[in-house]
């Protein structure tokens, strides 16, 4: 599709679209004309769609359903084509435009100073990362927290526990302190600005968490444009994806309970990982809901293999 043809179709006059269902309809084929990435909250134009007219007509998506004959306002026709030309023209992710992103079922408030929550991580806190930890654990560190998702959804899955929420970016510190407390869990949960472990010496975890930068270069390179809109410190990590990687797991064990486990995700990476670690036995996790390369790595053996980090 041409340009022209894409523009032409979310900018044409919509004022014969009465119901939500007609808006519904006209967005998805407007994002699928465009040919736009999904990858940010949403897979496909349909959720994406609903994502964005569920935020102008202030609905939940089960009431946007309900209402879905209802008519619709000339102002909330007008904003939505001002977001479909931002999503389409500027390739900005839908969940910047709506300000809200979903992460185990929790919103969580997000722009451009931190990355759109989009882990498998997320499943394994749905399931109180069963099998992998036996018992609630008392203290659980998210490094590399970003807006803070992490954290707070492990916070609400073990309700007694303590979580610190650590990242480099002070910019990203503020989102997640933001939703720390729209959460109601600023006196559980704890976000420090950190190089890695550098604020917490001598300071031990049931459970590390981390999702940190993990794209290699040639991965950055390639990115789709949506990428852009995400901050560099959040992606990038040098030539392999493998950076902070290698210090996380080098200095995990000091950070980690007897018993304690390291949960890390690296995406593409782990064809990286797997090569230059063939010897060290990652548990790579499963997911029913998509996603990969995330492992889990015991203390023992953190320390069994640490010089090889």
């Amino acid at each position: 599709m041409s340009q022209t043809t894409d523009l032409a179709l979310y900018q044409q006059d919509i004022s014969n679209l009465h119901c939500i269902a007609d808006l519904w309809r006209f967005t998805v084929s407007a994002l699928q004309q465009a040919d736009v990435y999904f990858g940010h909250g949403t897979d496909n134009a349909v959720s994406e769609a609903q994502a964005l007219l569920a935020h102008v007509c202030h609905l939940d998506f089960a009431q946007l359903q309900q209402f879905a004959q209802a008519r619709v306002l000339a102002s909330e026709r007008e904003h939505l084509q001002v977001l479909l030309q931002q999503r389409i023209e500027q390739r900005v992710p839908a969940a910047y435009l709506t300000g809200t992103a979903w992460f185990n079922g929790i919103p969580i408030m997000v722009d451009e100073r931190v990355l759109v929550p989009r882990s498998p991580i997320a499943e394994l806190i749905a399931a109180k990362f069963a099998p992998y930890v036996s018992q609630p654990p008392e203290r659980i560190l998210d490094l590399c927290t970003g807006s803070g998702c992490i954290a707070i959804a492990c916070a609400l899955a073990f309700p007694d526990a303590e979580v610190d929420a650590l990242d480099i970016s002070s910019d990203a510190l503020e989102v997640a302190e933001a939703n720390i407390l729209a959460h109601g869990l600023g006196e559980r949960v704890v976000p420090m600005q950190s190089d890695l472990y550098r604020a917490i010496p001598g300071v031990r975890y049931d459970l590390i968490v981390t999702n940190p930068p993990y794209v290699d270069a040639q991965d950055m390179a390639d990115l789709p444009d949506e990428f852009q809109h995400e901050p560099e410190l959040g992606l990038a990590a040098g030539d392999d994806g493998l950076d902070l990687v290698r210090t996380i797991l080098r200095e995990a064990p000091e950070h980690l309970t007897e018993h304690g486990i390291l949960i890390c995700e690296v995406g593409n990476s782990m064809v990286a990982m797997q090569q230059e670690f063939a010897d060290v036995p990652f548990t790579w996790l499963q997911f029913s809901h998509g996603g990969d390369g995330v492992f889990m790595l015991s203390r023992a053996d953190l320390l069994t293999y640490q010089q090889r980090f």
